[in-house]
């Protein structure tokens, strides 16, 4: 992979402290990925543009991530037929996120959204590469290596359990 083949967009600067952890997990992975504001309501042309043109530069899929109203995944999903993973964002004027999960969640029939946690852009980033995975084996077998560790840090954890107890946790 030479360019870009996950593009991760957001409605604004202040949703990068949430996307970040789509494109970390995606550096871990070594998938190469663009990321860029692209606001649904104040640069539609902006987002117009970047959704249309997105096949033809390469990209897979899209991470998209937006806080109230959370319009862009939706528009994006519209206008090109590649997969769009929306993320939503918990921001300073939403109704504790709700309007975010439901605005992304509720797509009409024709125009679906994969839909992650609010606020769960690093799960959004581990989805985007499962997708490129099924037509990429190393990105599977790092995934394969990613999922691997995670099931061994539990074990591991169950095994200090085991010879501490419980409670030492509470402690730290």
């Amino acid at each position: 992979m030479s360019k870009p083949v996950v593009g991760i967009i957001m409605g604004s600067q202040s949703d990068l402290k949430i996307m970040r952890e789509a494109a970390e997990i995606l550096e871990e992975l070594e998938i190469l990925f663009e990321i860029t504001i692209v606001s649904a309501h104040r640069t539609p042309e902006r987002m117009v543009s970047y959704a249309s043109s997105a096949k033809a530069r390469g990209l897979k899929v899209i991470v998209a991530g937006a806080g109230g109203a959370a319009h862009l995944p939706g528009m994006v999903a519209s206008l090109t037929s590649l997969p769009v993973i929306g993320v939503p964002i918990k921001s300073t004027n939403s109704i504790d996120g709700w309007d975010s999960v439901l605005s992304i969640l509720q797509m009409p029939g024709g125009v679906p959204v994969a839909t992650v946690a609010l606020n769960g852009a690093k799960n959004a980033g581990i989805l985007a590469a499962q997708i490129i995975g099924t037509a990429n084996e190393v990105v599977a077998t790092k995934l394969d290596t990613y999922k691997h560790n995670l099931r061994d840090k539990v074990e591991a954890q169950v095994k200090q359990w085991e010879q501490t107890g419980w409670k030492s946790d509470l402690t730290k």
